[in-house]
C-alpha cells in the first residue's frame, strides 16, 4: 500500500520528507490566505452576518477539535497516520470548493447558515487530520530541531501570506471602487482557488514518509484519562485553556471593529495584517532558537505579557477620529502583537509536543486539543453576545482644561461595544498568566536570565552587522581607489 509506514527511515528519507513538509506548508498557507481571516469575515459581512454569527464563524475552527477523538480511533484501528491525514485533508478541502461555488448559484441571497454549514465540514475533517499530522511530525522531525524547523516552516508560509495578501487586498479594493457588483464573486473565486490549493497540498503530503508507531493496546477511554492524571500535563491544560479563552473572546472581532466601526477598507487592514506577519517572520526564528536552547515556557512568559499590552491598547483605538493617529496606533499594535503571538503560539505548540510521551503523543495532543477547543470555541460566542450587549452602552473618561485664554477637553478613554470587549479580554489574559508558573518543563531558565541573554545576543548581532558593513564599505572603497589608480596609470602609460 502506498501509505504503508516504514519501520525506520534513512537520514536521506528524513531530509527529503522535511523538505516536502516545507513545500506542503507553503501550499497550505496559500489556501489559508485565500480563504481565512479578514477575507472570510468580509465575505460574511457582505452576506449580512450578525455579531453572534461572526462569533460562531470564529468558534468553528476550535469547536470542531472536540471530534479529534475520531482521529485516535482511526489510528488505533489502521495504525497509519499518513492515510488518516491525507484522506481527511481531501474531505476537508472539497467543502471549500463548494463554498466558493455557492454565490454563483445563489448570488447575494446565499444564506450565512449555508456558509457555516460548509465551513463546519471544512474544519471537522481538518480537526481529524490534525492530531495524526502532529504525531506524525513529532516522529519525523528530530527532537533537537523542533523549534528551528517549525519556525522556518512558519516563516516561509508567512512570507507567502504577506505577498499574496497584498495582491488580493489591492485587487479587491480596486474592484470595489470600479465594479462593486462583482465583489461577492471575487471572494467566491478566491475560496474555490483555496480549495484547489488545499488539494494540491494533499498531493505533497502524501509523498512524506511515515515512521511506524505503536499505540498502546488499551481501552480508548482509559487512554484519554491518562493525560488527565499526569499532573504536569494537567497544569499545561489549565493554562492553555484559560489563555485561549481569554485571547479568543476579543481577537476574532478586531477585524470586524476595523471594518464596521472605524470604516477602514482592506487597503488599510491588509497592510496592517502584513505588518503583523512581517514582525512574526523576523522574530519567529529568534523565538524558536531560544525556545530550543532554554525552554518554551520561558518564551511564553516573555511574549504573553506583550500580547496583553496589545489587547489593552485596542481600547484606545478610535478615541479620536483622526485617521493618521488611529493608523499609527494600529501599526504599533500589529507589530508588537505579531512578534508576541509568534513566540507564544510556537512555544505552546512545542511545549505540548515536548511534554507528551513519544508512544502516546497522539493521545496527549488530542486530549490537549479537545479540552482547549471547548474554551476557545465558547469565547467568540460569548464575545459576540457581549458586543451586542454593550452596543448601547458607553463609558467616557475625559480631562478638561479651563483657563482665561484656553478651554480644552481631552478624551482619555472611550469604551463602547467593542472596546468593552477588548478590556474584558485583557483582564482575562492577565488572569490566565497566573497559571503559567505552575507548569514544569525540563531545562527551564528564568525569563530574566533569558531576557539578558537575548539583549546581549541582539546587541552582538547588531555590532557584528555594523562591523561587517563597515568592512564591506571599506573594502569596496579600497577597490575603487585601486581601480582609479590603475586607470590613471594606464592612461599615463598610453600618453607616453
Amino acid at each position: 500500500m502506498i501509505f504503508t509506514p516504514k519501520e525506520t527511515l534513512t537520514e536521506q528519507e528524513v531530509k527529503d520528507g522535511l523538505n516536502t513538509v516545507l513545500k506542503e506548508g507553503m501550499t497550505t498557507e496559500a489556501m489559508v490566505t485565500l480563504a481565512g481571516g479578514t477575507f472570510m469575515v468580509a465575505f460574511a459581512i457582505i452576506l449580512g452576518a450578525s455579531n453572534f454569527q461572526i462569533g460562531l464563524l470564529a468558534s468553528l475552527p476550535t469547536f470542531t477539535n472536540i471530534f479529534q477523538l475520531l482521529s485516535v480511533f482511526l489510528i488505533r484501528k489502521y495504525n497509519n497516520r499518513r492515510a488518516v491525514s491525507v484522506i481527511c485533508c481531501i474531505l476537508a478541502r472539497i467543502p471549500m470548493v463548494l463554498l466558493g461555488a455557492m454565490p454563483f448559484f445563489l448570488g447575494d441571497n446565499a444564506p450565512v447558515s449555508l456558509l457555516l454549514f460548509f465551513l463546519f465540514f471544512y474544519y471537522f475533517f481538518g480537526s481529524i487530520a490534525g492530531p495524526s499530522w502532529n504525531a506524525w511530525m513529532k516522529d519525523l522531525v528530530p527532537g533537537d530541531m523542533l523549534g528551528a524547523f517549525f519556525s522556518k516552516r512558519s516563516r516561509y508560509a508567512q512570507t507567502l501570506n504577506v505577498v499574496l495578501s497584498i495582491i488580493l487586498a489591492l485587487s479587491i479594493d480596486y474592484l470595489r471602487r470600479h465594479a462593486p457588483q462583482y465583489e461577492l464573486y471575487v471572494y467566491a473565486t478566491m475560496f474555490m482557488m483555496a480549495g484547489i490549493a488545499g488539494l494540491a497540498a494533499v498531493v505533497l503530503l502524501a509523498r512524506v514518509p511515515e515512521p511506524r508507531s505503536y499505540l498502546p493496546n488499551e481501552n480508548i477511554l482509559k487512554m484519554f484519562i491518562k493525560p488527565l492524571r499526569d499532573n504536569n500535563f494537567q497544569r499545561l491544560l489549565v493554562f492553555n485553556s484559560f489563555w485561549l479563552f481569554a485571547v479568543n473572546i476579543a481577537t476574532p472581532f478586531f477585524t470586524v471593529y476595523m471594518l464596521k466601526t472605524l470604516g477602514l477598507t482592506l487597503t488599510y487592514i491588509i497592510p496592517l495584517t502584513i505588518l503583523s506577519q512581517l514582525s512574526s517572520i523576523f522574530t519567529i526564528g529568534y523565538w524558536g532558537k531560544f525556545a530550543d536552547r532554554y525552554s518554551n515556557k520561558t518564551i511564553i512568559s516573555i511574549c504573553a505579557p506583550l500580547y496583553v499590552a496589545c489587547v489593552i491598547a485596542w481600547c484606545f483605538v478610535g478615541i479620536y477620529t483622526n485617521l493618521i493617529s488611529n493608523l499609527a496606533l494600529l501599526a504599533v499594535i500589529h507589530i508588537v502583537s505579531g512578534s508576541s503571538n509568534a513566540g507564544t503560539n510556537l512555544a505552546l505548540t512545542n511545549i505540548g509536543l515536548k511534554l507528551a510521551p513519544s508512544r502516546e503523543a497522539i493521545v496527549y495532543l488530542s486530549v490537549k486539543n479537545i479540552i482547549t477547543s471547548v474554551f476557545s470555541s465558547l469565547a467568540p460566542l460569548i464575545g459576540g453576545y457581549l458586543a451586542d450587549y454593550y452596543t448601547l452602552r458607553q463609558l467616557r473618561v475625559i480631562a478638561e482644561w479651563s483657563g482665561p485664554n484656553l478651554q480644552k477637553t481631552f478624551r482619555l478613554l472611550l469604551l463602547h461595544e467593542w472596546n468593552f470587549l477588548f478590556l474584558i479580554g485583557a483582564v482575562l489574559t492577565l488572569v490566565a498568566l497566573q497559571f503559567l508558573p505552575r507548569v514544569r518543563e525540563a531545562g527551564e531558565v528564568h525569563k530574566s536570565v533569558v531576557k539578558r541573554i537575548m539583549r546581549t545576543s541582539l546587541k552582538s548581532n547588531l555590532r557584528d552587522y555594523f562591523v561587517i558593513d563597515v568592512l564591506i564599505n571599506w573594502h569596496s572603497s579600497l577597490n575603487n581607489m585601486l581601480k582609479s589608480d590603475r586607470a590613471s596609470s594606464d592612461a599615463a602609460q598610453q600618453e607616453k
